[in-house]
This record gives structure tokens, sequence and C-alpha cells, in this order.
């Protein structure tokens, strides 16, 4: 994992923006026992700012990927990866150190976008979010779909780069470069935290 990546994305991640916090969200994407290995490296701050947002009072939105029936609900993913994560399965439970409390919202999918044939949409209006705090797995496939199209919804998405994580650091690097140039603010954890913390 790369120090600093918002100094290493640094000549695409110009516009400068920290979430309004009672208009903020966040959104923890599919940190599941599948993803398990990729999302080690970053369980802590995604655990961080879990926590951050729960002690100021915030909405904390959870997502869990997977397939009732691949043959009916698996679509493109289904004849793309072939193994697709079936719900309800071992697999399919979120890790250990993530834990969901009474007032989050979990919204189950299958589709890379957490906004795919879902109701996250219509919950983050209710809730009045208008800023989108975008953490998990993976950062070039859930995430980055999750993030462009909540910038099409016209959300200010905010992109977590030490609480995203893909496969290789080159995926994570790219994806990084291209949301900093079109689609989210780039931020780190400990920003994000003083940011919410002290407003």
């Amino acid at each position: 994992m790369l120090k600093d990546y918002l100094q290493h994305i640094e000549q695409y991640n110009i516009r400068q923006a920290w979430p309004v916090p009672e208009k903020a969200a966040l959104l923890v994407i599919d940190m599941q026992l599948y993803f398990k290995d990729v999302a080690q490296p970053i369980v802590d701050n995604v655990i961080s700012l879990i926590e951050c947002f729960r002690a100021n009072n915030r909405k904390i939105f959870f997502t869990r990927h997977g397939h009732r029936d691949p043959k009916t609900d698996g679509g493109m993913l289904a004849r793309w990866w072939g193994d697709l994560i079936l719900y309800g399965s071992a697999e399919w439970e979120l890790i250990d150190e993530v834990h969901v409390h009474a007032g989050d919202t979990i919204t189950d999918k299958n589709r890379y976008s957490a906004f795919f044939g879902t109701g996250l949409d219509k919950h983050l209006r209710d809730s009045g979010v208008e800023d989108l705090v975008i953490t998990g797995v993976l950062t070039n496939c859930c995430c980055e779909t999750t993030a462009r199209e909540a910038f099409m919804r016209d959300y200010r998405v905010f992109f977590v780069a030490d609480a995203t994580a893909a496969p290789t650091e080159e995926l994570h690097v790219a994806t990084l470069k291209n949301l900093a140039y079109g689609f989210a603010h780039i931020v780190n954890t400990k920003d994000l935290r003083q940011i919410l913390e002290i407003t």
C-alpha cells in the first residue's frame, strides 16, 4: 500500500472540498468474508470511520453483495466471473470486525452499483443525505461504479483512498485518478475524521 495516495494522485485531485457533517453519510461497501483478503489492509480505517460517524450521530449504510439464484439474478456478472457470492452463504456475511447497529441500514445488491435495483437512493434522500463518503471493496468495481452513479444522481462524493481496496495497487490507483478527474473528491481517513469531529 502506498504511504500517501493523495500525493500520488495530486495532479488529478484538484477539487478540494469536505463533506458537510449534517448532510453526510458513510457508505461501507461489501466488507464481506468473500473479500476478506483484499479488505484486510483497510479494516482499521473503515472501522475508524464507522466509529467516527457513530460518535457524531451520522448515518451509516452498509452493502452486501449476493445472488439468490445466479441463473436468474446473475446477469453479466455470472457470465463474466462464473463464481458468484451466494446470498446467505458464509462468504456473504460481513467480516467479523464490522458491526452493524440498530440504526444502520443494510442494502443487499447483486450488481456492482449499490443503487442498481435497490432502495439505497430513497434511503439516502429520506435521511437528508447530500454528501456520500465511500469506503469498502472493491475499489475498481463496486466502489467505483457506486461513486460514479452517486455523482450522476447529484450527490457530492467523497472517496476514501486509504479505506477502499482493490486486488492490485495498479487498479486502486487507476480508479482514484479517474474518480478524482471526473466524479469524486479523494480524501484520506485521518483528515476526514478531523473534519467530522471538529464541525
